[in-house]
Parts: C-alpha cells; sequence; structure tokens
C-alpha cells in the first residue's frame, strides 16, 4: 500500500522542489516501483495531474495518486493501476491540507547490469520524462 518511502517524507519543504522514490505498483503504467519523483510543493493542483499527498489515515504515509475530480471537502483521487487499491474508493476525498504537491518529473535510476554503451544510451533515452495531466486519456478516469 505505501506509494512513497520514508526519505521522501517532506511536510511543508523550505524549498518548492523536492524528490521522492515511488513503491508499490498502483501507478503503473504511469510510475512504476524504483521511479524517482521531482516533487513541486505546494503547486497548484489540476484534475488529471499526479500529486504527493498524506493517507487521510495514516498521515505519516506519503502516497502518490491522480487528482481525478475535485469534490466537496478536497480531490477523489484514484490510481491509475485500477488493480492495485489505496485510493479514494477505500477512503473517500481528501482534504486540501493533505494534498502536498505535483509531481512534475520522473526518471528511473539506472541499474548496474546496464553497462554497455548501447544499454546506457537507451536507458538515458527513455529514463527521463515528463509527469502531465491526462485529462482524457485515462478511462478509469472517466468510468468514475
Amino acid at each position: 500500500m505505501p506509494e512513497l518511502s520514508q526519505d521522501a517524507e517532506r511536510g511543508r519543504a523550505p524549498l518548492p522542489f523536492g524528490v521522492a522514490e515511488v513503491t508499490g505498483p498502483s501507478m503503473v503504467p504511469t510510475l512504476h516501483h524504483g521511479d524517482r519523483l521531482l516533487v513541486h510543493y505546494g503547486a497548484r493542483v489540476r484534475r488529471g495531474d499526479v500529486i504527493v499527498l498524506r493517507h487521510p489515515f495514516q498521515q505519516d504515509l506519503l502516497v502518490v495518486k491522480r487528482a481525478a475530480e475535485r469534490r466537496d471537502g478536497g480531490w477523489w483521487v484514484l490510481g491509475d493501476n485500477a488493480y492495485a487499491g489505496g485510493d479514494s474508493t477505500d477512503y473517500g476525498v481528501v482534504p486540501d491540507e493533505l494534498v502536498l504537491g505535483r509531481v512534475r518529473f520522473r526518471y528511473r535510476p539506472r541499474t548496474p547490469e546496464r553497462r554497455s554503451p548501447l544499454a546506457v544510451v537507451g536507458w538515458a533515452l527513455s529514463s527521463a520524462r515528463p509527469v502531465l495531466s491526462a485529462r482524457s486519456a485515462s478511462r478509469r478516469l472517466r468510468a468514475r
């Protein structure tokens, strides 16, 4: 169920950006276990954004989800993996004060077995990319 490593615990950060590490499968295929995220703390959240928030029942646990819909009292959040759970279908609307920031960028760390020049080039071309809002791409967001 945890989505971000405990090293990512930042609260209201003195700097507007921080790095977090993904653990767990709830955001597959957008994010994978081991991905590193550049988080913009305090950024304005819009529908479809990937966000970092405190779990409503375990506030020492940080999770990453997609802001699916603005509702009374906060955000309805969903994981991109419908089979993983651990989103608003389990705990309801997330209050605004628990939303910490918006994910801007994702990169995958290089694994030690990728040593050949071709493997390094392949990793470099595919490891880093911005995390964009998916306002219409996700069937799961439209289905609820």
